[in-house]
């Protein structure tokens, strides 16, 4: 194995814990975000009661954003506030840099998800948030996970990353 180096073991280190803030899910395409204290999760299907039906290896399967996003996106708005179902994203979490979970897998309760890549905005947001909506949320559309063993997660949980193998 190579010697790690000190960017890599920075990379690696990840002692901050997040927290589970808000879950949601989407029960058709075009309806309006549940809002649930707790959810069953499964591998290949994501949050039951989500509309997602991609593939079992599909690497969109749970998406999170950070509840701190909510805040800046609300702010180059000009808005005080924006609650977190406008974002149609699964979890908020807190505390956590979601960034820093990439190439990781992590728990949130019993759930165990893989960083799979960005949740970039898409169009709909201009429509959700109004003009300007798309751009305030680049850079802040969270992440895109797939699920590697199923579980409960709840309101409240914590969020941490794997050890590495």
């Amino acid at each position: 194995m190579p010697e790690s180096t000190p960017l890599q073991t920075l990379f690696d280190t990840l002692p901050q814990t997040g927290r589970v803030e808000w879950i949601g899910v989407r029960p058709a395409r075009g309806e309006a975000m549940a809002t649930v204290d707790r959810v069953t999760v499964s591998p290949g299907s994501g949050l039951d009661g989500d509309r997602f039906k991609g593939r079992a290896a599909s690497k969109r399967q749970v998406t999170l954003i950070q509840q701190e996003h909510l805040h800046a996106i609300a702010s180059c708005l000009n808005r005080e506030a924006l609650g977190p179902e406008v974002f149609r994203r699964n979890i908020v979490v807190s505390g956590l840099n979601l960034l820093a979970l990439k190439g990781k897998t992590f728990r949130i309760g019993s759930v165990v998800l893989e960083y799979t890549g960005l949740c970039h905005p898409c169009s709909k947001m201009e429509t959700a948030l109004g003009p300007g909506g798309y751009n305030a949320m680049r850079g802040h559309g969270g992440i895109t996970t797939r699920v590697v063993e199923g579980g409960e997660l709840a309101l409240g949980d914590a969020v941490q990353a794997c050890p590495p193998e």
